[in-house]
């Protein structure tokens, strides 16, 4: 059976056509979740859900518009990031694997007190506390720049204009 005859299938729900565009494409799916939540287990629920998600929107799904392949593989980026986004995700701390970061950081405890094979602690340690704690939340608990503004109970602006100068800070004295 050709693609196109699957997923007029798959729009019709067709079972069979649901099963064959499943073993067709969940492992690329699933390569593309895992490389978001890094995260076997995580990945596998999450691409569960991207082709439930795909089976009930089906006929959304447009060919004139890109393929069949492109459209899905949207549907499981952003299925991956707001997982991430998430508050279960943040509070399972999943996002600080140290996979993540090269073993700058073994766990989210603090900053502060980590450090990494090529001795970013002195470094870090120049910082004002200010700027460690946007550079944690923001870099390494993978907070947006709204959810750093809500948990440090400060305008966005200043969560901005803060990370900018931090940043510059350090890596002034890391080239210097």
């Amino acid at each position: 059976m050709n693609l196109e005859t699957l997923v007029a299938n798959f729009k019709q729900k067709d079972e069979k056509a649901f099963e064959s565009l499943y073993n067709m494409y969940s492992h690329s799916m699933h390569g593309v979740i895992y490389n978001i939540v890094r995260n076997h287990d995580l990945a596998e629920e999450v691409m569960q859900d991207v082709f439930i998600k795909a089976w009930h929107k089906a006929d959304s799904y447009n060919s004139d518009k890109g393929r069949f392949f492109t459209w899905i593989l949207n549907i499981a980026r952003h299925a991956a990031i707001d997982k991430t986004r998430s508050k279960n995700f943040k509070n399972s701390k999943q996002n600080l694997n140290s996979d993540f970061f090269v073993d700058i950081l073994e766990t989210s405890d603090n900053l502060d007190n980590k450090t990494d094979a090529i001795g970013i602690k002195k470094f870090v340690d120049k910082l004002a506390k200010k700027c460690i704690e946007v550079i944690e939340l923001l870099y390494f608990k993978g907070y947006t720049q709204s959810e750093a503004s809500e948990t440090l109970n400060m305008p966005i602006g200043t969560i901005k204009t803060r990370n900018r100068n931090c940043i510059k800070e350090l890596r002034s004295m890391v080239l210097n």
